[in-house]
């Protein structure tokens, strides 16, 4: 299927209407249950408004932690597809229960009902991560997660506007029960649309303990410490969004002197932001998982919350609608912060949240997401947490938003000292987005899975960068050891993986060691690139391609691929016109293509047959 065409062909649309139509309900009842106990003074032993607020939200948090679990396993032992129309008929159920409890206005019918959406929705969360790559494959697997994300916060807003405008007309009891039924009835009959997907762990036995299954849905997900890492960063997402989330209230009040109108604003250009932003992360992809929007993201994060701190609009002595807030002097600084932060909050999560899809196991793939779903329930839980210390602590909105900074700057960088390749893509996608214009041919030949060998010429001193950043999968390059002596450089390239070589005659130690260590990767069913002219190219010119590929192949058979890189000789990085680093504009910006070729079998590698495919590839152009 093409990617343009996800949102109106079958494998994905009825999933994302599916999901749209379930957290837009949720919201509505939701939001429509914490206005009933704000109007009609619903309470528990007569706690105040804002700890009934915070039970209705622990109520909705608490399935995630007890049920997890076991909802991980049934994802994948059962067809994921087959599944989700029994959830989506027990919505049906639940709703109806629901509109029992707004007609008899019941606040323990409510709360009960309540905790059966997030016992719902904790047994959906797994599933609708778990099937997209089954549905759509690993080169639409991007733009499907923004999707889902962008799906995901418009339904909270409409839900949410949903339901202020239902809960203000006369008979609100009538109008929100027929509207959470309806929902439910149209995800459901929207859910019978998804393409069948076989089990992926049938054998998997089932374990009702609750307790003793979490703790290994944990373990599970630290088997890859990358996607690991990586839901923790979608943890400190939401604890990050659910803590601004919390202070929108307060901040419209007390800060912006605004009325109920402002707190709308504020969340519709949360919403649409991260909307916005998850669809500009699918552009910027180019059709992979992009983990250098992931620095880029927490970067505009950083800034733009840090401006909403210096960011205040003009006091005024009338509580004010979203017209005149937005007329007031400094109003559009604070809706512009908001507004980016929030799309810069899309580049973050969507590839975060795809990386963890692609990089677990088929089998346990449903489990490591409902893993996910426990952390950021927890980190949900902290987050409330937090807010009330800080409040006890006499700390301000502005100054929580400061706090809230500086807490994401450390993150993110503890995340991209620890895993170098969010770094490392970082500035992959930098150079080839800005200092360069390039384009991929043949992107698909590099197998997805197991042991491959890319080759190519060597044109310029960062062609490893322009390299990785056009293969979709982890690259381990075989570089020269004297990069690696590259103050920078060399700190850069060995957080990388990346594998120093040297002739026989430079170092037979180092060249030992490189082709150990080149032969360990391929065994682990990494890909690998090396550039077998062994030198930069003086002349724009192939050199000769040397015999140390066969040997590889040899000792560990694997496809090899080759690859040229056209449009790089001239430019600034380059030896033409006096060498490299002379002018510093030389071809700035210039069109550079990656050409990929067919894999090449391990029985018929030779040396003078892969400097023979990739000076095809390269044709005339240096």
């Amino acid at each position: 299927m093409k990617e343009h065409g996800l949102m109106t062909g079958r494998r994905f649309a009825p999933l994302f209407w599916t999901q749209f139509l379930g957290a837009f309900n949720d919201n509505l009842f939701k939001n429509a249950l914490v206005m009933l106990i704000a109007f009609k003074s619903l309470t528990i032993s007569d706690l105040p408004l804002s700890q009934m607020v915070a039970i209705c939200s622990g109520l909705f948090i608490l399935p995630f932690f007890l049920f997890s679990a076991f909802a991980g396993q049934i994802a994948d032992k059962y067809s994921k597809s087959g599944l989700i129309p029994w959830i989506k008929a027990a919505e049906i159920g639940v709703m109806g229960l629901g509109a029992v409890g707004f007609w008899l206005e019941s606040l323990p019918l409510l709360l009960s009902v309540l905790f059966l959406m997030g016992l719902q929705s904790t047994f959906f969360g797994p599933i609708k991560f778990g099937i997209l790559p089954e549905l759509l494959g690993e080169h639409a697997l991007v733009r499907g997660n923004a999707l889902i994300e962008m799906g995901t916060f418009l339904a909270i807003l409409f839900g949410t506007i949903a339901a202020g405008a239902l809960a203000g007309l006369e008979a609100a009891g009538l109008w929100v029960t027929a509207g959470v039924i309806g929902v439910a009835v149209l995800g459901f009959l929207s859910s019978l649309a998804i393409p069948r997907t076989p089990a992926e762990a049938p054998a998997l036995p089932i374990r009702w303990n609750p307790v003793t299954p979490t703790l290994e849905l944990i373990r599970l997900t630290r088997k890859n410490r990358a996607v690991f890492l990586s839901i923790l960063g979608i943890s400190w997402f939401w604890f990050f969004a659910a803590s601004l989330m919390a202070l929108f209230p307060a901040y419209c009040k007390e800060i912006l002197n605004g009325n109920e109108q402002v707190i709308t604003l504020l969340l519709t250009l949360f919403s649409v932001g991260i909307a916005v932003g998850s669809i500009l992360c699918d552009r910027l992809s180019f059709g992979k998982i992009e983990l250098g929007l992931v620095p880029i993201g927490s970067i505009g994060m950083t800034v733009f919350s840090l401006d909403l701190f210096f960011a205040v609009p003009a006091a005024s002595l009338d509580s004010r609608g979203a017209w005149e807030f937005l007329m007031a002097p400094g109003a559009w600084r604070v809706a512009l912060d908001l507004f980016l932060l929030s799309l810069f909050s899309g580049f973050y999560i969507v590839p975060l949240q795809t990386l963890i899809q692609h990089r677990s196991d088929a089998a346990e793939r449903s489990r490591v997401i409902a893993g996910n779903n426990v952390l950021t329930s927890f980190f949900m839980v902290l987050s409330a947490l937090f807010l009330i210390g800080l409040s006890w602590a006499g700390v301000g909105i502005l100054e929580t938003f400061l706090v809230l900074t500086v807490m994401n700057a450390v993150i993110a960088i503890y995340i991209y000292t620890v895993i170098p390749e969010f770094f490392y893509r970082f500035l992959t996608w930098i150079a080839s987005n800005t200092i360069y214009r390039v384009k991929v041919e043949g992107a698909d030949r590099v197998p997805d899975e197991g042991p491959a060998v890319i080759v190519s010429n060597h044109v310029t001193y960062i062609d490893w960068i322009l390299i990785a950043g056009a293969i979709r999968r982890p690259v381990r390059l075989v570089m020269h050891h004297s990069f690696l002596r590259i103050p920078l450089m060399g700190r850069l390239c060995a957080r990388a993986g990346v594998i120093p070589i040297a002739s026989a005659k430079e170092s037979p130690a180092i060249l030992k060691a490189a082709m150990d260590r080149i032969a360990a990767e391929l065994a682990a069913g990494q890909v690998v690139c090396l550039f077998p002219e062994g030198m930069l190219t003086r002349d724009g010119e192939l050199c000769e391609f040397r015999r140390g590929i066969e040997q590889i192949v040899a000792r560990t058979p694997a496809p090899v691929v080759p690859m040229a890189l056209r449009g790089l000789w001239g430019s600034f990085f380059s030896h033409a016109d006096g060498g490299p680093l002379r002018q510093p504009f030389r071809r700035f910006w210039s069109r550079v293509q990656v050409a990929i070729g067919s894999p090449v079998p391990p029985e018929r590698v030779a040396a003078p047959a892969l400097q023979e495919a990739v000076a095809g590839l390269r044709g005339t152009q240096r």
